[in-house]
Order: C-alpha cells, then sequence, then structure tokens
C-alpha cells in the first residue's frame, strides 16, 4: 500500500501502481485533469502510512482488485513508516497533479495532513478516510473504518469478563501517542474494563508505535517492575506477539489474558495457539472495496458519500465468554486478511 510517484522525492517514498480495467502495469502519470461528474472513468488515489504492515497490503491490494473490477484507474502511495506526515502529504500533492478523482487516505496523524486534503477537495477531488479519521472529521467526505472505540470496547469486555470476577491487574501497550487509533482503541478498552485511566488497577504503561520488537522491549521493562499481573491490553497483534514473547521469557503464558485488535491471519492464528486469548477482528477488504465504489460513482453522478460509515469488528476466540458475542479461530482463519 504505499507507493512513489512523480518526482525523485517521491520516488523515494513509494512505488505507483496503476491497475486499468484489463491488466496492471507501473506509470508515472495519467495525465489530463479531474472528470468527476463528467461519466467518465474514475482515478482513484490511495495514500496509506506504510507499504510493509500487512494491514495495509491487504487495504491496497483489495482496493486495487476492486478498482479493476470496475474498470477504475488506480494508483497507491504511502509513507515511509507510520507517523510519516510529511510523505503523505507528497503523496496528495503527486495524486493530485496525476489527475485523480478520488483519494482515499489512511492518515498517519488525525490533524497532520489537513491542508493537504483541504487543497486536494478545494479542487474538486473528492477525499475520503479509510481506516483512520482525521481531526474534525468534516476535514474529508466521508470515512469508512473500524469503529476504534468499540473495537477496543469489546477487547475490554472480553478480558474483564475472562477474568472470572478477579480484580484486573493489567498492563496496557499503547500504539503511537496521541494517534487518533491509538487514543480510541485504548479509550474503548478502558470502557470495556470499566476503569479510566487514574485506576490503581493499571500497573503500567508503555507506547510501541504499533511495532512488535518495541512491544516486547517495553513489555520486558515493566515486568522489571512488577509481575504482578493477569490482563493485558494490546493496541495490535504485532504488539500482541511481542507482549507475549515477553511474557514467554518470564514463565507467565498462560496466567495472563492477552487481547488485542486486528483479525489478521496471523494474529487469529495466535488466538488458536492461545498466545493471545482474543483479538477483535476488523476488515480492511470492506473499506476498501467500499472506498472505489465511492469513488467510481462520485466520478459518474458526482455524488459523494458523508459521513462515518463503520465497517464492523468482531471478536475471535476459542474461550468465549457470557454476554459478548464472538467467532472462533476456524471462522477467523476463513475471514481474516493477510494471508494463511
Amino acid at each position: 500500500m504505499r507507493q512513489r510517484g512523480l518526482t525523485a522525492r517521491a520516488t523515494a517514498l513509494a512505488v505507483t501502481v496503476l491497475v486499468t480495467a484489463g491488466a496492471c502495469t507501473v506509470q508515472r502519470h495519467w495525465g489530463g485533469g479531474s472528470n468527476a461528474g463528467s461519466g467518465g472513468k474514475a482515478k482513484v488515489g490511495l495514500v496509506t502510512k506504510t507499504d510493509t504492515n500487512p494491514y495495509f497490503v491487504e487495504l491496497r491490494n483489495s482496493a486495487g482488485a476492486a478498482a479493476k473490477a470496475q474498470g477504475a484507474d488506480f494508483s497507491a502511495l504511502a509513507g515511509q513508516f507510520d507517523g510519516d506526515n510529511d510523505g503523505q502529504v507528497r503523496a496528495i500533492e503527486n495524486l493530485m497533479q496525476q489527475g485523480a478523482t478520488t483519494i482515499l487516505i489512511t492518515p498517519s496523524s488525525s490533524t497532520g495532513v489537513l491542508d493537504a486534503i483541504k487543497r486536494a477537495r478545494e479542487s474538486g477531488v473528492l477525499v475520503i478516510a479509510l481506516d483512520t479519521a482525521t481531526e474534525p472529521a468534516e476535514a474529508v467526505d466521508a470515512t469508512f473504518a473500524t469503529d476504534n472505540f468499540e473495537a477496543g470496547r469489546q477487547q475490554g469486555a472480553y478480558v474483564k469478563a475472562a477474568l472470572a470476577g478477579t480484580a484486573p491487574k493489567f498492563f496496557m501497550v499503547d500504539g503511537t501517542a496521541g494517534s487518533t487509533v491509538d487514543t480510541q482503541r485504548h479509550g474503548g478498552f478502558l470502557k470495556g474494563m470499566g476503569l479510566t485511566d487514574a485506576a490503581p488497577e493499571i500497573k503500567g504503561k508503555t507506547p510501541a508505535n504499533g511495532d512488535q520488537s518495541l512491544a516486547q522491549q517495553g513489555t520486558e521493562n515493566l515486568l522489571q517492575r512488577t509481575a504482578d499481573i493477569n490482563s493485558l491490553y494490546t493496541m495490535n497483534e504485532p504488539m500482541g506477539r511481542g507482549a507475549a514473547a515477553a511474557l514467554r521469557a518470564r514463565g507467565l503464558t498462560g496466567q495472563v489474558v492477552v487481547g488485542s485488535i486486528d483479525g489478521g491471519c496471523e494474529g487469529v492464528r495466535n488466538v488458536k495457539s492461545g498466545e493471545l486469548a482474543a483479538t477483535v477482528m476488523q476488515f480492511p477488504k470492506k473499506m476498501a472495496e467500499q472506498g472505489v465504489t465511492a469513488a467510481v460513482e462520485y466520478a459518474k453522478t458526482g455524488k459523494k458519500p458523508q459521513g462515518f460509515v463503520d465497517t464492523g469488528s468482531v471478536v475471535i476466540t476459542d474461550k468465549p465468554v457470557p454476554g459478548l458475542p464472538s467467532q472462533n479461530s476456524a471462522w477467523g482463519l476463513r475471514n481474516c486478511w493477510g494471508g494463511q
């Protein structure tokens, strides 16, 4: 999901992939201006946070396939790392120069790309946020995403129920400090647990920026302070695996209820093996397909989607708890993303 484009600077940023109705080719320019609402072909650009995370790979691949199926041109660009706001701004500018009629974006920062988005919309480009909302939400025409607060709440509700009345003592392994997704999932988890950020049940917090190695190191550091925990929040599955590795090194596997969010195939396998007690699956394919469909409609008729569209989330666990709907890992493996 990360790509590069027109200038030497953009080439260092990403790889541009153009999907046409008949074939997939690498190109530098579409050429021409926006033809939105004229009944012409949609030119859809996707800007993701990085091009390595399996979640964004799935988003890119699904968007490309949907564009091909619906006869739209498709170009994908990405930042070099999670938090690369400048890279995403350059990607938006490149797509505008290429004549994009719609830009789909997963913003690394919900505020860091607002000026570029504003310029795109003022030029007549439809802008849809995927996966991550902007702040304010009205900065884009529409958002197709997981309700991240609800996903966090589901994780918290599961962990609380899995403790079966035992008082929680837990660490929180967070993502990138200040990011919308991190804030929403963190707050949702605490809501599901029935606690606040000041709760004494929280025995430690560590940011890990979505990275497995940082999560392992951060959890190891927290365990040096206290190993007296029975549960653990992780913002996504790579961090869940890192935290689980730290627990395993201390002989705590099976004694700590570890929850996470994502729904990648590797994460579902982690649930099946018992490394994670549960994960909350989200659906990037649905986000991408709905975004492309809206882009095609906009090119044809000028009709724009509006507001927030929740693409859903499902708890995946082989140890279901009363009162919380869930699916098992077999169902998860049939519906996961990122390869079997």
